[in-house]
């Protein structure tokens, strides 16, 4: 939304300075992007008076001009320069506009320069209105009165100093899109006085030849209220120079008197308008959806193809107009129309907004009328615009047609002035909150029932001790048709009252003494296992919840119920069922930039179906890569499956989990190579972790270049302690000497060294503290010494006493009976 400070203070009274609005209007809300000031641009260039104009000698149409200039300003002494100009106006003792070297002409974009031309010295420039920038105009340059001041900056005398502000509006604020509604937020502020004329209403002088009519489907759902007045004997040429630059100002090219009256209501007052040429109007006016294969040729000159959910406006001929979004060309003003048609009329605005995109036009009314205009200003803007049109165009107006009827947009909540302050967070007087709202131009009334009048208010500087007792109930204006409840209330107050005088205050404690602990024991568990794998080297990720349905079918996922209905894109329509997707892609990315050795981890939720309880939180890692990167004293390998064992294992014991009783299942998802996988549980079904290599497939699909291994946790399925203690358990250390036994065991060579141990671990519960394997000696060797089949595994268990040391004979038995529960569990024999 653009606008002058001139057109500003036509509706607001004020003093303040250009900075200071704009500092008021980004406070209110209403962010300053642009303030473009003229003097930046035509402040150099001053008026002159040119003492000779005669032929060049070397050219027909070039004048010399000896021309007398103030370069120091009106009260300096003045001096006199050499220009060769080419405007055909150009003659002794014009008075005209003098842009001396070195300037930049903007309408050209040229820096000025002394020259030589055709043989003679030229020493600046006489201006048209084109070279800056005020109209399309180059015939010939500027001609001023005889009496205009001399030195002084053109801008100053012509009016042109007048800085254009633009500013950002949000989709709920509609009535910000007009420049009445900016003064009035600025009024609401303080910043000055509202001083918006009322419309007074125009007389007809007959009635309107053109009738109107609203399809009923149309009243229902597109077009509730459509309004008309026909004029005759208007002369439709250019608009005064005051209108034009005030356009001209915001971007608008000025067209013709009758365009640029709509064009200025619609940022006057934010009420789009239309004028139909009336004598090329086919008989009344009808609004109604398009017909199946109708077609119109818009203002723009480009011929659209309508379907049946577009508001037109018709004639008996056909479409004349898209209702709210752009006129036709058949039906448009030109320089010998002497009859018109104004309309006014409201248009939905999800409908006006639909098929503004079907057509892909944008324009200033379809812009309003999306975001919603004020019903109850549709008459008074065709008032408003016969005035204008009467004044300028002349001519004589009918009375005014209708159809349809105002929709009654009246709505009221209740507001508690208490609530407000413990909302904001300001101590905001209840006087001061009503005077905002119905400075605003909201209506307030007492619970009582009777109206607030605001000389009830008093004076505003005496608004001091807040008295918030009494709830008032408050009713929006029709040009607000974004407050909705009490929080929009509350939401103007605050920010009309300025957000920027909100001082932070620490909350009042709700109890004294130590706080209670605030996280669940399942976030203080992934935080726990968040910071152990961060300390294994891994880098945290956040990736999106949302995958493709590729990435989701690779990994379990991919069922109806986990699809997005309107997905943000096709690489994001399915619910992650784990987190390795989002990672993989990390790495792939990681890898195409070069990054060798990879190692990424994320704690976040993955997705077994849409309905509560089918979500659970993880913790995935990956390794990628080589184990380190190169190094001339290092040792290199590919990462493997039990390095991503050795990663679930510790962010296991970090989320409290008891790892000496974990079992090792051969089981593991399709996603993982089979052979290089498994899982890790309390039992046979309870799964804690799954580890492995992941399947090259995966990896190709991805495009991933492995080796790559990963683990996930389930940290749902990890049992919490049962003893509950905001304190850590005592250290438990033993007074006695440990023991340590090592045990070689000859076993079949698929014998799984898991079995071994866990035969070793409970062959005596109350001593043995850990048993490990330290050894593999397998291959052909080992089977030409051990036999056909078999291997050599060797094992060390540790013995720790707790009421005493151990003898020899109590060593030996502890070691008889881990041998024997090796064999029996095995089938193994202690090799010799």
């Amino acid at each position: 939304m653009k606008f002058t400070l001139s057109w500003l203070r036509d509706h607001l009274e004020t003093d303040a300075t250009t900075e200071e609005i704009a500092e008021a209007l980004t406070d209110l809300g209403l962010e300053v992007e642009e303030i473009a000031d003229p003097s930046a641009a035509l402040g150099a260039f001053t008026i002159c008076r040119v003492i000779e104009a005669v032929q060049h000698p070397n050219a027909d149409r070039l004048r010399l001009c000896r021309v007398e200039t103030w370069p120091n300003g009106p009260d300096a002494p003045s001096e006199e320069v050499q220009v060769v100009c080419g405007a055909p106006n150009a003659r002794t003792g014009l008075v005209g506009v003098f842009a001396r070297p070195g300037l930049h002409i903007p309408g050209t974009g040229v820096d000025l320069k002394p020259g030589v031309i055709r043989g003679v010295e030229s020493n600046g420039m006489l201006c048209s209105e084109r070279e800056l920038m005020l109209s399309d105009d180059h015939d010939g340059i500027i001609d001023l009165p005889e009496d205009a001041p001399m030195g002084v900056r053109y801008i100053d005398y012509a009016g042109l100093n007048d800085p254009m502000v633009h500013i950002a509006i949000t989709p709920n604020r509609p009535d910000a899109l007009a420049v009445a509604g900016i003064a009035r937020d600025l009024a609401a502020r303080g910043i000055g006085k509202l001083v918006t004329p009322d419309v007074e209403p125009v007389a007809g002088s007959y009635e309107s030849p053109i009738k109107v009519s609203l399809a009923p489907e149309v009243t229902e759902s597109a077009c509730p209220f459509f309004a008309g007045r026909h004029f005759r004997g208007v002369k439709n040429g250019p608009s005064p120079d005051w209108l034009q630059h005030r356009l001209r100002a915001i971007g608008l090219r000025p067209i013709s008197a009758l365009v640029d009256i709509t064009n200025l209501v619609t940022y006057d007052r934010a009420r789009p308008l239309h004028v139909f040429d009336a004598g090329k109007v086919k008989g009344d006016i009808h609004i109604r959806f398009a017909r199946e294969g109708e077609t119109i040729l818009a203002l723009d000159g480009k011929d659209y193809a309508l379907d049946t959910t577009m508001t037109m406006v018709c004639d008996d001929a056909g479409p004349e107009a898209i209702g709210g979004i752009m006129g036709g060309e058949l039906s448009g003003c030109t320089g010998e129309t002497t009859e018109v048609f104004l309309e006014a009329a409201l248009f939905d605005p999800i409908r006006t907004a639909a098929t503004g995109r079907k057509l892909k036009i944008n324009s200033d009314a379809r812009y309003r009328f999306e975001r919603g205009v004020d019903p109850e200003f549709t008459v008074s803007g065709v008032e408003l615009a016969t005035k204008l049109i009467l004044e300028i165009c002349g001519g004589e107006c009918s009375e005014v047609v209708t159809a349809g009827a105002v929709p009654d947009s009246t709505r009221s909540y209740g507001l508690d002035p208490a609530h407000v302050t413990s909302l904001v967070g300001m101590d905001i007087p209840r006087e001061q909150q009503i005077r905002i709202l119905m400075d605003l131009g909201f209506g307030v009334q007492e619970a009582g029932g009777s109206m607030v009048a605001a000389a009830a208010l008093g004076p505003a500087p005496s608004l001091v001790a807040p008295d918030l007792v009494g709830m008032v109930e408050v009713t929006p204006p029709s040009w607000r048709p974004d407050v909705q409840g009490s929080a929009d209330l509350v939401e103007e107050i605050a920010r009309v009252a300025s957000l920027s005088k909100l001082e932070a205050k620490p909350l009042p404690p709700v109890r004294t003494g130590v706080g209670r602990q605030t996280l669940t024991p399942m976030q203080k568990r992934s935080g726990a296992v968040r910071r152990r794998i961060a300390a294994l080297g891994f880098n945290e990720c956040v990736t999106y919840s949302f995958v493709s349905e590729t990435e989701a079918g690779l990994f379990g996922g991919g069922a109806a119920g986990l699809k997005l209905e309107n997905p943000i894109s096709s690489e994001m329509s399915d619910m992650r069922p784990n987190l390795y997707p989002g990672l993989l892609a990390a790495a792939a990315r990681n890898q195409a930039r070069g990054q060798g050795e990879i190692a990424l981890f994320e704690v976040g939720p993955g997705f077994t179906g849409p309905e509560p309880g089918e979500q659970q939180v993880l913790a995935t890692g990956i390794l990628v890569g080589a184990t380190t990167a190169r190094h001339w004293a290092g040792t290199r390998r590919p990462v493997d499956a039990m390095d991503a064992r050795a990663a679930a294992e510790e962010a296991l014991a970090a989320a409290g989990a008891d790892t000496s009783r974990l079992m090792t299942m051969r089981r593991a998802p399709d996603w993982f190579h089979p052979g290089r996988s498994a899982c890790l549980s309390l039992g046979p079904k309870n799964t804690l972790a799954e580890f492995g290599e992941l399947h090259p497939k995966v990896l190709d699909a991805l495009d991933v270049k492995g080796p790559a291994v990963g683990f996930t946790l389930f940290l749902d399925a990890i049992p919490f302690p049962r003893a509950k203690s905001a304190t850590r358990p005592p250290l438990s250390a033993s007074d006695f000497q440990a023991v340590e036994r090592d045990f070689a065991f000859v076993v079949d060579r698929d014998c799984e060294a898991e079995a071994i141990i866990r035969a070793a671990r409970g062959a005596d519960k109350a001593l043995i503290a850990g048993a490990s394997v330290f050894d593999v000696f397998d291959g052909p060797k080992a089977e030409s010494q051990l036999g056909a089949g078999k291997k050599s595994v060797a094992i060390a268990v540790r013995l720790e006493p707790s009421d005493r040391t151990l003898k020899d004979e109590e060593i030996e038995a502890v070691a008889s009976r881990v041998v024997e529960a090796v064999g029996k569990a095995t089938g193994g024999t202690l090799r010799t």
